[in-house]
């Protein structure tokens, strides 16, 4: 991506106090500034709350190429979903073994595609997509996801993927039969997970898992606690210590020997590292007497501000007239679709002064924001991003 001029000066006010940088002033809105070596800096921290587990970067957080080359150099391994990722993180110079194809539904070409690549670590929670892996990525090493509770999680991840334990032991008990080999079990407690206590059901459930297949003779060795881990929008959150805390010591409390972990941050990676700037399109009223404005922005849910869906993740906004008198407000995007409301009925307020043509910048947009607009819904171009920093 090109280098953005200098410009507006943004520190992200956050308990953490993480300093974003010099973040230009864009020419054209909407767009994402990204800062790769805050990222960086992010999954550093991490790696020092959980020195012991290996850390699979989730890519589709934020799929920025300068991220996933420096990320590569400071010896992450990558959460990858799709062939387009693993082609990614390849081309970054990410090692194949590096990789984790943690999509549990694969199109037989793509597992095709990942084993001719060099990717030898496959998720799956189904009977068919354990014989498609049998098929097409002989002799690999897999893994099973459970079902899991999201209950605290501002994004839940409730059903779509995951099996209950004793589908996973039956599968993991054919995975050798079937030229597999077995190597553990994974679950994801929702993104924005909140709570630092939720991971211990499921770490329980997966020391089930382990008993089982160790009755049978299979010795299981890795344990992925999936990603959820939080960053702060609008709201504090419990620091990433406390959540590495809690879940070692719910490793410790139920497994005899404690397997190898592995995790899958990505939001709490990505989403510090990045400011959207907008522009407001347009302020208005419904009513003469109504003291609730309407401001629309030139991004919404189409535009990359998917996850504002059921107002689950509250951004933190900075104006030009921060300071002002302000009053309630209720935001909306630019496009036809009456669904494109972002917040109504959390209780945002801005600046009586805020005109059309002023800026307005949404923190700890670094993560799904771009990797979620649209490529062209009414015609709005999908969300570009712009690095700043040196490319190291």
């Amino acid at each position: 991506m090109a280098e953005a001029p200098g410009g507006l000066q943004i520190i992200e006010r956050r308990a953490d106090a993480d300093r974003i940088g010099e973040w230009a002033t864009a020419a054209v809105t909407p767009c994402l500034y990204f800062d790769p070596a805050v990222a960086v800096d992010r999954y550093q921290r991490w790696r020092s709350a959980f020195p012991d587990a290996d850390a699979y970067y989730a890519v589709k957080a934020n799929p920025e190429p300068r991220l996933i080359r420096r990320l590569v150099r400071a010896g992450a391994s990558f959460d990858v979903a799709s062939p387009a990722e693993i082609a990614l993180c390849l081309a970054e110079g990410a090692d194949p073994s590096t990789l984790s194809y943690g999509n549990t539904v694969k199109k037989a070409a793509d597992i095709r595609y990942a084993y001719r690549s060099g990717v030898r670590l496959f998720v799956f929670d189904s009977q068919d997509e354990l014989l498609k892996l049998a098929e097409h990525a002989p002799g690999s090493a897999v893994f099973c996801r459970l079902l899991a509770s999201s209950a605290g999680a501002q994004w839940p991840l409730n059903g779509k993927f995951g099996c209950t334990s004793d589908m996973a032991v039956d599968l993991l008990t054919q995975a050798p039969r079937l030229g597999l080999r077995p190597v553990g079990v994974s679950f994801h407690v929702g993104s924005q997970q909140l709570d630092p206590g939720r991971w211990e059901p499921s770490v329980a459930a997966a020391a089930r898992v382990f008993g089982a297949l160790g009755a049978a003779g299979i010795e299981l060795s890795m344990l992925n606690v999936g990603g959820g881990f939080p960053v702060e929008y609008t709201s504090p959150v419990p620091p990433i210590e406390r959540y590495a805390e809690a879940i070692t010591a719910a490793v410790e409390r139920h497994f005899d020997t404690c397997p190898r972990l592995a995790a899958e941050p990505g939001r709490y990676v990505a989403a510090a590292a990045g400011v959207l700037r907008a522009e407001v399109v347009l302020v208005s009223r419904k009513a003469f007497d109504d003291d609730t404005r309407w401001v629309y922005l030139d991004v919404g849910r189409f535009g990359g501000l998917a996850e504002t869906e059921g107002e689950a993740i509250r951004y933190q906004l900075v104006t030009p007239h921060d300071g002002g008198p302000d009053g309630a407000v209720v935001l909306a995007g630019p496009t036809c679709d009456s669904v494109d409301i972002l917040y109504q009925r959390t209780a945002y307020r801005l600046p009586l002064a805020l005109r059309p043509g002023d800026t307005v910048d949404i923190l700890a947009a670094g993560a799904y924001t771009a990797t979620y607009a649209s490529v062209g819904f009414n015609g709005f171009p999908p969300l570009p991003t712009v690095c700043i920093g040196d490319d190291e």
